[in-house]
């Protein structure tokens, strides 16, 4: 396959992730894209984001017109059923919760689904492509496609070679994330992590323990980070964000299978997620910790 084999392309799973993905598809790429989640509430979520975020960062900045806007949202369609939604793609995107088995079942209904020439790749930021996959038949078109969030403004793509990934798939993938307007890298599925957030996570590590030890507070470490090493954001306003310390308490048994004790889930994460500071929209993470409850 070649990249211009690409017509139609699936995103399974229309949250923050799948949503943001389905929008550079659309935007950028200008592909129809079939959006898939669980409910009809899901999808209109991920497809309103969509909108929502093209009007916000690109009509109204004067980047792109209303009908651009309107053409952009006409090319996706919603689904609540994964074989409806891959019946004719080119390539899925796999963008589900962050968990092994949620995402090695989802992978098997697309593989089960998908046409055969059909890529599925994942938006997996750190399991392994190689086990994702392990369940599926053809495990040379499996590849890891990890965006950052935003996706609209980072320009890193991981690219994860699998065990039995093909050179073709890699380079297809590669390809398609530079028509995206993305910078390609392409690494094997050996460490948690991958590249970018096995050593992101160290640093994160050490942000927490900062904060633990009291030495600043997380809105200090954030910004000596930033402007120390000209970080869009801070790793912990980061976490507050995306709702990281809810994920990371989720995904501690997976940390622990493939890092040992280095997985282990910091106290303060705990301590926090019990306290419902979890971060996420519209939910307090580690800068309302600090100032609520650790400085009372």
């Amino acid at each position: 396959m070649k990249i211009e084999n690409i017509q139609r392309v699936a995103v399974v799973g229309a949250g923050n992730m799948g949503g943001q993905i389905a929008q550079q598809f659309v935007h950028v790429g200008r592909y129809e894209v079939m959006l898939m989640d669980v409910s009809d509430e899901l999808v209109n979520l991920g497809r309103e984001g969509i909108r929502s975020r093209l009007q916000r960062f690109f009509v109204d900045k004067g980047k792109m017109t209303k009908e651009e806007m309107d053409k952009a949202i006409a090319r996706i369609t919603g689904t609540t059923k994964i074989a409806e939604a891959v019946k004719q793609a080119d390539l899925v995107v796999e963008s589900v919760f962050e968990k092994l088995d949620i995402k090695k079942e989802a992978f098997r209904q697309i593989d089960g689904n998908a046409p055969p020439h059909a890529i599925i790749a994942s938006n997996s930021s750190t399991l392994s492509i190689t086990e994702i996959s392990s369940d599926a038949k053809r495990k040379d078109k499996a590849v890891g496609m990890h965006f950052f969030n935003p996706v609209a403004v980072m320009k890193l793509v991981e690219v994860v070679r699998g065990a039995f990934t093909s050179d073709e798939t890699v380079a297809v993938i590669s390809d398609l994330a530079r028509k995206l307007g993305k910078e390609p890298v392409v690494c094997k599925d050996y460490s948690y992590g991958f590249l970018a957030n096995r050593a992101y996570g160290a640093m994160n590590r050490e942000a927490l323990e900062m904060v633990w030890e009291r030495v600043a507070s997380p809105e200090d470490i954030d910004k000596a980070l930033k402007l120390g090493y000209n970080l869009p954001m801070g790793p912990l306003e980061l976490d507050d964000m995306v709702g990281g310390w809810k994920l990371k308490a989720d995904s501690e048994a997976d940390r622990i299978r493939e890092l040992g004790e280095k997985g282990r889930l910091h106290p303060l994460v705990k301590i926090m997620v019990r306290a419902g500071y979890t971060g996420g929209p519209g939910k307090k993470g580690i800068y309302d910790f600090w100032k609520e409850v650790m400085n009372r």
